[in-house]
């Protein structure tokens, strides 16, 4: 064939593609946003980027070059945005160099605590030194595991508590107190891989949710990070059920330190644990006024309560919340309340019940609120 006939054969082959139906045509590559490119998840000023989920305004703060944790309360910081496969390196450092100093990365977590706790449902790695427990059940270099719901399969057995979803580092290599660790976590499809200080060392595989926000934790000691760096990798298209769920702009109403931004008599509510009790007669409001607006919360009554019930109200609108059928007294339940219509403006109430206990107390003003 001459050079003339293969020019006009390979025009002729890309005229005929060229009309074929857009359904036949091959798609092209879906590519996610700063795919391949390294990026900065700390801007090393401000938390611009990232969200105090239910922690005091001081809880987390940069100094320097650094994101900085006081560990109290207890809760943690997310990423504004959700992320699947990616590459993250970043560095840590406790202060504690005598006793355990706990901290963590959550990874494919959800935009709010799990029931119950002041934690997302997600993927934990470790960030954790000063512990050896005497069954050896964890470590302080890097154990990766599945809390609050999600699930995950370690890639090595657990060698004392069969089938517990935590993977034990291969090799001790986190550093003390004072000294910075360097943290590399591969996740992709759904398996994490964690590299400590240059070498991997622990991982999991067929991760549920395999979707959804990055967050440091909040875990009662002083932790620093610093040089926080992603790269996004392709998508595996995870399902809707393998995906966190999506923040709906819910802010939280409790610090949970004190009672700022609330209204009571003294001495009537307290703080402990990062949560809000009843120990009096008295109820307790916001000093803000709402009115249309979703409120979400947890909410326990001791287990010898006879009568267990949690009144709340919203833009004036008055709720009754009674256990579910067969649910005893004394565990954490969760209430979502939506006012769409709201009878006027006021502040959101709970009535003084025995013994009550709240915890995780979100709002979300809806479209028309004033």
């Amino acid at each position: 064939m001459t050079s003339l006939h293969r020019m006009l054969t390979i025009a002729a082959l890309a005229a005929c593609v060229s009309l074929l139906p857009a359904e036949d045509k091959p798609a092209p590559a879906a590519v996610a946003p700063n795919e391949g490119e390294v990026k900065a998840l700390f801007n090393g000023k401000n938390l611009d980027g990232w969200v105090n989920v239910n922690c005091h305004p001081d809880t987390f703060f940069v100094k320097g070059d650094e994101i900085i944790t006081t560990g109290t309360p207890t809760g943690f910081l997310r990423t504004e945005k959700q992320y699947e496969n990616f590459e993250l390196d970043f560095d840590w450092m406790h202060i504690e160099k005598e006793k355990m100093a706990n901290s963590g990365l959550f990874v494919w977590g959800d935009p709010l605590p799990a029931v119950g706790t002041q934690y997302t449902r997600g993927i934990e790695v470790q960030v954790l030194i000063n512990y050896a427990p005497k069954d050896g059940w964890a470590t302080s270099h890097g154990d990766i595991f599945s809390i609050h719901g999600a699930r995950c399969t370690p890639d090595r057995p657990h060698p004392t508590r069969k089938g517990m979803e935590r993977c034990l580092p291969s090799e001790n290599r986190v550093k003390g107190g004072g000294e910075w660790n360097h943290y590399k976590v591969i996740a992709n499809d759904g398996a994490i891989k964690l590299h400590v200080n240059g070498k991997e060392v622990s991982g999991v595989s067929k991760s549920n949710p395999r979707k959804g926000y990055l967050a440091l934790e909040s875990e009662g000691a002083e932790c620093h990070f610093k040089n926080i760096k992603i790269k996004e990798l392709p998508s595996t298209n995870p399902k809707p059920e393998e995906c966190a769920k999506v923040a709906e702009g819910h802010v939280s109403l409790f610090n949970g330190t004190d009672l700022k931004g609330w209204s009571t008599k003294e001495g009537e509510w307290k703080v402990a644990g990062a949560v809000l009790k009843c120990t009096g007669t008295a109820d307790i409001m916001t000093e803000k006024r709402y009115g249309a607006a979703e409120l979400i919360f947890d909410w326990k009554v001791p287990q010898n309560t006879e009568k267990a019930q949690c009144v709340v109200s919203v833009g004036g609108a008055p709720l009754i919340i009674t256990l579910p059928n067969g649910v005893k007294p004394g565990s954490w339940q969760r209430q979502t309340f939506r006012v769409e219509k709201a009878r006027g403006v006021a502040p959101i109430a709970f009535k003084a019940t025995e013994g009550l206990e709240l915890m995780n107390v979100f709002v979300h003003e809806l479209k028309g609120n004033k």
